[in-house]
């Protein structure tokens, strides 16, 4: 198994986080990961994205033109990455923001309206474990168990009791990631 997902969207979505907490889920299942973040000076309201890979084998090197999985979280990610995914591969998006959506006919495409599932939570914090939820339940290459594990590996002990309400976000986007394409 190799999975190559790049993440990407505006600083202060959880792109990192996301990325980081999926490689933390990796390791936990003993798998050789890859996390490079990539980020503007401006951070929050900037663009970011970070490339995550999980393989059952060495990998040779983090960086990546083609991916197997674009998880896409604002229009210019779309219009950077949308091409980058390659034939057969899975692009998911959430709507919220995004005024072209996705053309391509050779690959999957799946949205989720994360952010308004984080709002009907009453919390935007949940916003990229509804995203992780929902590409989970189209690539369960980590179980829901080990993504327990990588978020107590990942978040500050002080942040340890907010784990329950991001397993329930994570469910979640597994309820509602519809396939469009």
């Amino acid at each position: 198994m190799n999975e190559e997902i790049i993440i990407a969207g505006f600083g202060g979505q959880g792109v990192l986080s996301l990325g980081k907490i999926l490689a933390y889920s990796g390791m936990m299942q003993q798998m050789e990961v890859s996390w490079m973040p990539s980020y503007g000076p401006e951070m929050r309201g900037g663009t970011a994205n970070v490339t995550v890979i999980l393989s059952d084998e060495r990998i040779s090197s983090p960086i990546l033109k083609q991916y197997d999985t674009a998880i896409i979280l604002n229009q210019q990610s779309m219009d950077k990455f949308e091409s980058s995914v390659k034939p057969g591969g899975i692009l998911i998006y959430d709507s919220n923001g995004i005024t072209r959506h996705p053309q391509r006919k050779d690959i999957q495409i799946y949205v989720i309206d994360a952010a308004s599932e984080s709002a009907k939570m009453s919390s935007t914090k949940t916003f990229n474990m509804i995203v992780l939820g929902a590409y989970l339940k189209i690539k369960p290459v980590v179980t829901i168990e080990n993504v327990i594990k990588g978020l107590k590996s990942s978040l500050p002990e002080r942040h340890h009791h907010l784990i329950p309400e991001n397993e329930e976000a994570i469910k979640r986007g597994m309820e509602y990631i519809k396939k469009v394409a």
